[in-house]
């Protein structure tokens, strides 16, 4: 999965500025080459991804840097008053270090902005312990709240060439515990994956992975009730639901089912991308946990050994914060049990730069989010 890195990327530093253009035919046809595949991408700078929220009405624009780099961006047209904010989902993705990132994120707001957009959003996933909050402030831009759930991950270091045993060898004495109780039981992993890959042994593949509406229909369930569980808010399922079925098509996503005596209790949606997998959703059955304790810590180890099996650097776990503050959990808080969980397979807390808003002309700005109100107060 990680062997292709995809076109290499000079250095841009802030000062030098990146260019940016429209991709031409031969770009638009590699373009998951250039932002999913190659190391730091997302699945939010993929193809797919630009598809989908086309649909809902944003229009894509797919910019490449002199650096050699591409992002994504998704523009939204105000009502009545012409103009448009713009949004890089993910991106630009993490790659050449800091300063290279930001000088793409100025460069991608200056062709937007020569383009009739009046704000520009982005919320890449580089970490914040590496500069780039302040570099992306220099660059004229602000914090604000975040754009995708979570602003932190957990994640476990596969480092290219991780050994399964030494991994499990690591994990905590009770993770440990549940696994062997897991296996012992017989608790089967059902995967959905148009990709495929080197883990027969251990993941059954679906026989309705043609057509996997009905897994993902009661995936969303369980997805909804772990929501009002822990108090995150889930938003429409359908289009979920949409977006899962287009990923997994691309291969961009794969879902892994825990079943016992072959009835669902639980799973996960990881994403494949960027030299990891990405864990985006989990959910299970709370009533089973008495029964079967370890069944959520077998799906993740599962994933985790997809994850050497495939080459991969990093194996991310997902994130456990939660809005507002989206502060590390501490004992009492509602993810603390989720938190520890992820902990006991050797994840460590990562804390990401957050979204960032950058407003290029800011009276239509103000009147276009004023006019968007209105037209969506009206429509409902």
């Amino acid at each position: 999965m990680t062997g292709e890195p995809g076109p290499r990327m000079m250095s841009a530093g802030p000062g030098q500025g990146v260019a940016f253009r429209v991709a031409t035919r031969d770009e638009f046809d590699a373009w998951d080459d250039l932002t999913v595949h190659i190391g730091g991408g997302h699945v939010y700078q993929s193809r797919a991804w630009a598809a989908h929220r086309a649909r809902a009405g944003w229009q894509p624009d797919y910019l490449i840097g002199s650096d050699g780099s591409a992002v994504l961006a998704l523009r939204r047209r105000w009502p009545i008053v012409g103009g448009s904010g713009a949004y890089l989902p993910r991106g630009p993705i993490p790659a050449g270090g800091a300063a290279a990132m930001a000088a793409r994120l100025a460069g991608a707001a200056a062709w937007l902005g020569e383009h009739g957009v009046d704000v520009v959003a982005s919320d890449t996933e580089a970490a914040a312990a590496s500069g780039y909050p302040a570099l992306a402030a220099a660059a004229g831009f602000r914090a604000i709240p975040e754009l995708q759930p979570s602003r932190h991950r957990m994640s476990l270091d596969l480092g290219g060439s991780a050994d399964e045993e030494a991994l499990r060898a690591g994990f905590s004495k009770s993770t440990r515990q549940r696994l062997a109780a897991a296996e012992r039981d017989g608790i089967e992993v059902v995967r959905y994956d148009r990709r495929g890959g080197p883990a027969d042994d251990l993941l059954t593949s679906a026989q309705d992975e043609a057509d996997p509406g009905t897994a993902f229909d009661r995936f969303a369930q369980r997805l909804l009730a772990t929501g009002q569980r822990v108090g995150f808010r889930i938003g429409g399922v359908g289009e979920f639901q949409r977006w899962w079925a287009s990923a997994l098509a691309a291969g961009h996503l794969l879902f892994l089912e825990a079943r016992v005596a072959g009835e669902p209790l639980g799973g996960l949606i990881l994403y494949r991308h960027g030299g990891r997998l990405s864990t985006v959703h989990s959910a299970d059955d709370p009533a089973s946990r008495s029964a079967h304790p370890g069944l959520m810590h077998l799906l993740r180890w599962r994933a985790i050994q997809l994850a050497v099996r495939e080459g991969c650097a990093e194996m991310d776990l997902g994130g456990v914060d939660i809005a507002p503050d989206h502060a590390q959990p501490v004992p009492g808080s509602p993810t603390w049990g989720l938190y520890e969980h992820k902990r006991s397979f050797g994840a460590e807390w990562v804390e990401m730069s957050g979204a960032h808003e950058r407003v290029i002309r800011p009276w239509r700005y103000g009147l276009g989010r004023l006019t968007g109100r209105l037209a969506r107060l009206a429509r409902s």
